[in-house]
C-alpha cells in the first residue's frame, strides 16, 4: 500500500488538465503508439468536438522512483461549473489533488471553487503552473496569486508545460514524494466506495470503485449496502485505458466490478461493496447528494418513445449521476419527464447525447427552477415548473431561490459586468482586489436570472477573461408572475414560464416577435399572445398563406369574383375552428436566445 498514490487533477475550464494528464500517461509509458493522441482520456465523441472534458477519467500508471516501482491511480476531472458533482466525486476517491493554474490566465474562479472541496476533504495540494511555453506566459505573477490563495511557499510550486513536456518528471516525482499513501486496513471487513458507473450493452453495468479497506477477489460474494442487493463478482480489474482484468484489487486501489447487473436502479453512485460472508457494518460516510440547479420539461417527439425515453434516461444517469428526472406530462406535449440539470450546459450536453448514443429525438421546454409557494393557510410547496402553480387568489407568497455569485475578473470590464449583474436584479455584497488588475465581485441574484443567458453575455462583455462560480445561499420572496403563451387561444403550457413582475411585459413582447419568426405560416391567422392571468400584454399575428381563388375566374361579371371569395371565406372559418397550429421544435429552444 506503500507504493500506491490516488491523485486527481483539478483546474478551470481549458487551463491544460487533459494535456498535462496526456504527458504524464506517455512518460510513464502508460499509452504508446498508435493510442497517444490528444486528450487521449476525454473519449467521447462530443468532448472533443468541444474540447471540454464531461466526464472524470480513472487511469492507473506506474511510475520508478529511487529504485522502487510505484503505482499511480490518476482521475482527470472536468472544469466546467455544470460538471463540479463529476469533480466532487473524483476527490473523495483521493488522497492528493495537482491544482493547475495556466501561467497567461492566472487563478480563476472554478479552480478556487474546486480547491476549496479538495481542502474540505482535506487532499494534499500540488501547485502546477502548466503552460509557461507560451509567449504571454507571466509565471512568477500567477505564482503571487498561488502563494495568497495557498499560503505556500513559493518552492513547492512547480512549473511545467503540457504541450513540450517541460516539468513533467519532476511533477511525477512530486506525486511520490507529496501525496500520502491511502489509508485503510487489508484485514479489515472489506469496504469499496462507488465513485462512477457505465452501461455496457454486453456486460450489463460496469461499477468503478475505490477500495477503502479489505480486498475484493474474483468470484467474491459481495452486497451494495445501500440496495441491500447480492451478486457474484464474475471480474474484478484496475482500469489502465481499457479495462484490466485481476484476481484481486487490494486496499488502496482503483479498479472495477462486473457482475451481471442489468437494472440500472440496483447501482448508486455514492453506495458502498461489502462482503457477505463478513460484511462491514455501514456504508462510507461523506459522500454528498446532487443538487439540481435547473429544471426543463424532456418529451420524446413521438407519443410512443416514452418508455425508450425512460430508459435511455436511466442509462445516461448510471453514466452521469448528477442527472434527476421524474415523470411528468404536459396538454401540448403529452407524456416526458422532469430533468434537473446542474446548469444549461449540463442540459445541451443531455441532450445531444440522448441524440447520440440512444438515437432519441426529444423536445425540451423552458428551463426554470424550484420555487416555494406559500399558501394563505401557511402551507408550503416546492414548485418546479409554472404548469404546477397554484391558483394566483390562494398564494400568499413566492420565494425564489438567490445564490451568492463570484466574478473574478479585470479590472477593466468591471463597469459592463456591474451592468449586467445589477440588470439581472442582482445585489453587490463586496468587491476584493486579488492582486494587479484582477478583482473578485460577489453578488446576491435570484438563480431563475441567471439560468437562461447569463453565463454566455458575462462571456462576451469581459471577452472570456471573466470567471464565473457559484453556490446556493437562501430563498427570497419575490414578486413573480406566471406568463402564458397563447396560440389562437389555446396555451401552450410548454412554453409557459414564472419571471418577475417587472420583466414581464418586455420578456412577453420579445417572446411573442421571436414565435411570430418561427411558426411557419398556415391557411389562416395565428394570433400569439403574451398572458398573465386573464390580461393579455402582447400580442403578434402571423398571416395567412392566401390562395389567389380568382385565378380561373377571367372576364365575366364582378359577382363571379365575388361569389368565389364568399366560398372561400366559409372555409376558412371552418378551418379556424378545426385548425391546430404545429409549434416546431426550434421554437422550444428560442426561448433560450432571446437577444
Amino acid at each position: 500500500m506503500n507504493h500506491i498514490r490516488n491523485f486527481c487533477i483539478i483546474a478551470h475550464i481549458d487551463h491544460g488538465k487533459s494535456t498535462l494528464a496526456d504527458r504524464l500517461l506517455e512518460y510513464t509509458k502508460t499509452v504508446e503508439g498508435k493510442d497517444l493522441q490528444a486528450q487521449v482520456l476525454d473519449d467521447m465523441d462530443l468532448e472533443r468536438e468541444r474540447g471540454i472534458t464531461i466526464k472524470s477519467h480513472a487511469i492507473q500508471m506506474n511510475h520508478a522512483y529511487q529504485g522502487a516501482d510505484y503505482t499511480l491511480n490518476l482521475i482527470d476531472t472536468p472544469g466546467h461549473v455544470d460538471f463540479s458533482y463529476e469533480v466532487s466525486r473524483s476527490i473523495a476517491a483521493c488522497e492528493g489533488a495537482l491544482l493547475i493554474v495556466d501561467a497567461a490566465q492566472g487563478i480563476q474562479a472554478q479552480t478556487i471553487s474546486n480547491l476549496y472541496m479538495a481542502i474540505e476533504h482535506s487532499l494534499e495540494i500540488i501547485p502546477v503552473i502548466n503552460k509557461i511555453d507560451l509567449p504571454s506566459a507571466m509565471p512568477d505573477e500567477v505564482e503571487d496569486q498561488v502563494i495568497e490563495l495557498l499560503g505556500c511557499r513559493r518552492e513547492t510550486i512547480l512549473r511545467a508545460s503540457g504541450k513540450t513536456g517541460e516539468g513533467v518528471y519532476a511533477l511525477l516525482d512530486a506525486i511520490v514524494e507529496r501525496v500520502p499513501p491511502p489509508g485503510g486496513d487489508p484485514d479489515a471487513p472489506l469496504q469499496c466506495l462507488i465513485f462512477d458507473s457505465v452501461f455496457n450493452s454486453f456486460r450489463g453495468i460496469i461499477a468503478y470503485f475505490k477500495v477503502v479497506n479489505g480486498v475484493i477477489r474474483k468470484n467474491d460474494r459481495v452486497k451494495f449496502i445501500a440496495t441491500g442487493k447480492e451478486y457474484e463478482a464474475d471480474e474484478v480489474g484496475i482500469l489502465k485505458l481499457t479495462m484490466s482484468p485481476r484476481d484481486e484489487v487490494r486496499t488502496g486501489d482503483v479498479g472495477y466490478i462486473i457482475s451481471g447487473i442489468k437494472t440500472s436502479r440496483e447501482v448508486r453512485v455514492g453506495d458502498t461493496v461489502t462482503h457477505v460472508a463478513r460484511p462491514a457494518l455501514e456504508g462510507i460516510a461523506g459522500f454528498e447528494e446532487v443538487k439540481p440547479m435547473v429544471f426543463a420539461g424532456v418529451y420524446p417527439i413521438e407519443t410512443e418513445d416514452f418508455e425508450n425515453l425512460r430508459t435511455s434516461l436511466e442509462k445516461l444517469q448510471l453514466n452521469d449521476a448528477s442527472l434527476t428526472f421524474q415523470p411528468e406530462s404536459s396538454a401540448a406535449l403529452g407524456f416526458g419527464f422532469r430533468c434537473g440539470f446542474l446548469g444549461l450546459l449540463h442540459m445541451e450536453i443531455i441532450q445531444e447525447r440522448l441524440d447520440r448514443e440512444f438515437n432519441m429525438d426529444v423536445i425540451t421546454t423552458v428551463p426554470n427552477v424550484s420555487y416555494r409557494i406559500y399558501d394563505k393557510k401557511g402551507n408550503c410547496m416546492e414548485v418546479h415548473n409554472p404548469g404546477g402553480l397554484p391558483d394566483p387568489t390562494m398564494i400568499d407568497r413566492i420565494e425564489e431561490p438567490y445564490i451568492r455569485a463570484s466574478v473574478i475578473t479585470r479590472t477593466a470590464y468591471i463597469g459592463p459586468i456591474m451592468t449586467l449583474c445589477l440588470g439581472k436584479r442582482g445585489i453587490l455584497v463586496k468587491q476584493e482586489y486579488i492582486s494587479g488588475d484582477r478583482i473578485e465581485v460577489f453578488f446576491d441574484m435570484p438563480l431563475g436570472e441567471i439560468v437562461i443567458d447569463f453565463y454566455d453575455k458575462l462571456k462576451s462583455i469581459s471577452k472570456g477573461y471573466a470567471s464565473f462560480d457559484y453556490h446556493l445561499h437562501d430563498f427570497r420572496e419575490s414578486r413573480l408572475v406566471k406568463l402564458d403563451i397563447l396560440l389562437n387561444g389555446e396555451p401552450v403550457d410548454a412554453l409557459s414560464t414564472l419571471t418577475h413582475i417587472d420583466n414581464s411585459t418586455a420578456f412577453g413582447r420579445r417572446m411573442c416577435e421571436k414565435l411570430k419568426e418561427l411558426i411557419p405560416r398556415q391557411q389562416f391567422d395565428i394570433a400569439i399572445q403574451a398572458a398573465i392571468g386573464s390580461k393579455i400584454i402582447a400580442r403578434e399575428t402571423v398571416k395567412a398563406v392566401r390562395k389567389d381563388v380568382t385565378a380561373k375566374c377571367y372576364g365575366g361579371d364582378v359577382s363571379r369574383k365575388r361569389k368565389l371569395l364568399e366560398k372561400q371565406k366559409e372555409g376558412k372559418k371552418r378551418m379556424k375552428q378545426i385548425g391546430t397550429v404545429e409549434v416546431p421544435q426550434k421554437a422550444f429552444l428560442a426561448v433560450l436566445k432571446l437577444d
